[in-house]
């Protein structure tokens, strides 16, 4: 298997789906269906279950994802290391954060930025609901930590830093409040609040969907511009909201409970830049941010 049969497996493995990620590696669909079956024939077993509707990996398939990851990553931070000594490491970084525990984790990378590259200097801001991309899309950011997934023209999807289970902030005196933890299908029995602007398609099909797994429609409730109006509307019994499940930790309040998913995805949360291409100084950034998410336990994605 070379490099490139590496590459569109693994983009598979986590895109489950031959359109995206014709789209993330610039090939054709057809070039992507080639390479798997050129894989199973090597291996001689199936790596993905495909039907009409969907694609997932087999128990082979995730072992030999899990197997990959870890070399892929080993083989991209040693050459964004050499970019970075090359180019060398100096100016001013924008960077944005769409939570708090982004912020944390954008402020610590700072620091340690900050102590190893004297000319670099980092200036952070919060990236708001109503036009998440806009501050990277004019060219006023060089790269920012927020949700996934995010498939956009201009836009590119740098690594998954960490996978967060997602919860449901409910009203406390809610049905759903005492439940030890709830589905997708218990969205149908709630208002969703929602933020309004330009939020990309991917994200709010991924973890604000307007109906069930079994075609419930989800009603939906107030919307937003900025997250401090969220928990104040579900304390007023206005709606719930999906959170991720460390949001229990930053934003409890009287009036509010945080219940668990059971099931669904994962909230990720990773790095995005312009697609002119990242500067040296973006590079260390980014390098900084997976040693950082390395050292705290639950914070790396899991298949990494």
């Amino acid at each position: 298997m070379d490099l490139r049969d590496i590459e569109i497996f693994l983009a598979l493995a986590e895109e489950l789906h031959f359109g995206r990620t014709a789209d993330r590696l610039h090939i054709t669909a057809s070039r992507v269906s080639h390479a798997i079956k050129k894989q199973e024939r090597r291996i001689g077993a199936p790596l993905f279950e495909r039907t009409s509707r969907t694609v997932r990996l087999t128990p082979l398939g995730k072992q030999l994802r899990d197997d990959l990851l870890p070399a892929r990553r080993q083989f991209q931070q040693a050459l964004d290391r050499a970019v970075v000594e090359a180019r060398g490491v100096t100016g001013q970084l924008g960077v944005g954060y769409s939570t708090p525990w982004c912020a944390d984790l954008v402020h610590r990378a700072a620091k340690a930025l900050r102590d190893r590259h004297v000319g670099c200097t980092v200036q952070t801001y919060e990236i708001q609901f109503d036009d998440p991309l806009g501050l990277l899309r004019r060219g006023e950011l060089d790269l920012q930590v927020s949700e996934l997934p995010v498939h956009e023209i201009g836009i590119t999807t740098g690594p998954v830093l960490f996978r967060e289970p997602r919860a449901l902030m409910v009203p406390a005196g809610h049905a759903l409040a005492q439940l030890g933890s709830v589905s997708l299908q218990d969205l149908a029995d709630a208002q969703l609040i929602t933020p309004r602007g330009n939020i990309p398609k991917a994200v709010l099909d991924t973890h604000l969907p307007t109906h069930t797994p079994s075609g419930r429609l989800i009603p939906r409730g107030p919307a937003y511009t900025f997250w401090s109006e969220v928990p104040a509307l579900v304390a007023a019994g206005l709606g719930v909201s999906v959170v991720a499940a460390r949001a229990a930790r930053y934003h409890d309040r009287p009036g509010v409970a945080f219940v668990p998913f059971h099931d669904g995805p994962s909230l990720d949360y990773g790095v995005l830049w312009p697609s002119t291409g990242p500067s040296s100084a973006v590079l260390a950034f980014v390098d900084l941010l997976r040693g950082t998410t390395d050292a705290e336990d639950g914070e790396r994605p899991q298949s990494e």
